[in-house]
């Protein structure tokens, strides 16, 4: 009984140890080549447009910034281009 308690111990203390490595890992955007293309953007989702709008080195995303009557506000910036 007592070796079954511990490693249950064992297994609950080592998922608990690497959730932070998961939560901390970068989420990667979607990309896609036209704004056109970003139908039904979700609250939060963020999708990365490679149109060529943004300065050398950036890329447009593409954000859903928050809920209104309407549906969803996007939000456009232009960010760091990411090496994937």
């Amino acid at each position: 009984m007592q070796g079954n308690r511990n490693i249950l111990h064992l297994v609950v203390g080592a998922l608990c140890g690497c959730a932070p490595l998961v939560l901390a890992t970068p989420v990667m955007a979607e990309q896609v080549s036209r704004e056109q293309d970003t139908v039904n953007l979700r609250l939060g989702q963020r999708i990365q447009v490679d149109d060529g709008s943004c300065p050398a080195g950036q890329i447009k995303e593409v954000s859903g910034a928050r809920m209104t009557a309407n549906g969803i506000l996007r939000a456009v910036n232009c960010v760091p281009r990411t090496k994937r």
